[in-house]
């Protein structure tokens, strides 16, 4: 598949992918190599992984990163609870010693988390590491591991290998610096805010029945909101949110009513200084520069 048609395949589910995006997704499924996504909030990195899954026909396996993860939950643990229930019936059945120890340590007794249930999937799913930035340094010691060798080592069970090499998606909105190592095991892209056209293509895929004038007026107002000084900047989830609310107000146009325009803000500025710094006379320039 070439990466034309890849970029196809994901416009038929709704995600607008830009050249360097669809080129990157591609070498990364050629190369089956990881890659990683760095970009702003709200760009569309994580819709990335889960239109691939879609189009790929394939299952989803996300992990969600933060502060403070470590391998027990993100990749296997031991279902304690059942291994102690188990050995109270032995011991009434009178069994003790090995043949129970091997009974509570096998598979029927094994939680997997994310990164093993990837990579024991008969189809190779797609994997998504989320926010990767977020989770410790340390913790990307065992991610290398696995995403090395494509297996995982359980002192009770011994190797685990891959029966299919997951397509593995990467995401990091660049809160901290990733590992120089990490760096050179994925392939790269930085997703940045769509242009015009992009975003108006992305707004008429998700919005096919909303109007041309408008669509063209929302795209500008938000594009024009992300230029001034805000705390959280609108991303393309908000765009589309602001669509959602206008159409539903039966809004033809930003500049009929300044009123119901403010109110419909609530959909793009999540702070409270946001809101107050973009008071609706600043609205109201916005909108008059938005077509």
């Amino acid at each position: 598949m070439s990466y034309n048609a890849l970029q196809s395949d994901l416009a038929k589910q709704g995600y607008v992918a830009s050249d360097d995006l669809a080129v990157a997704l591609h070498l990364a499924l050629s190369l089956e190599r990881p890659l990683l996504l760095e970009g702003a909030a709200g760009v569309g990195k994580t819709d990335v992984a889960r239109t691939l899954s879609v189009v790929r026909d394939t299952r989803l396996i996300r992990l969600q990163c933060y502060e403070g993860l470590d391998a027990a939950q993100a990749i296997y643990e031991w279902n304690y609870q059942r291994q102690l229930l188990t050995i109270r019936a032995a011991a009434e059945d009178g069994e003790t010693g090995k043949a129970v120890e091997q009974r509570i340590f096998s598979r029927e007794f094994l939680l997997e988390r994310p990164l093993l249930a990837a990579i024991t999937q008969d189809t190779p799913p797609v994997l998504l590491i989320d926010e990767i930035d977020r989770a410790d340094e340390e913790f990307e010691a065992y991610l290398l591991e696995i995403l090395s060798d494509y297996q995982v080592s359980i002192p009770e069970l011994g190797t685990i290998t891959a029966k299919s090499k997951p397509i593995v998606i990467l995401t990091s909105n660049g809160t901290r610096d990733l590992s120089d190592a990490l760096r050179r095991r994925c392939l790269y892209t930085y997703v940045d805010y769509p242009s015009r056209e992009t975003e108006l293509a992305i707004l008429k895929a998700r919005r096919p029945d909303i109007e041309a004038q408008l669509a063209a007026q929302i795209i500008g107002f938000v594009q024009k909101l992300r230029e001034e000084t805000l705390e959280k900047t609108p991303g393309i989830a908000e765009m589309l949110d602001f669509a959602a609310a206008l159409m539903g107000l039966g809004i033809a146009d930003l500049t009929d009513d300044p009123t119901i325009l403010q109110s419909t803000l609530t959909t793009l500025l999540k702070t409270q200084s946001d809101q107050a710094q973009i008071t609706p006379e600043v609205a109201g320039r916005i909108a008059g520069r938005a077509a």
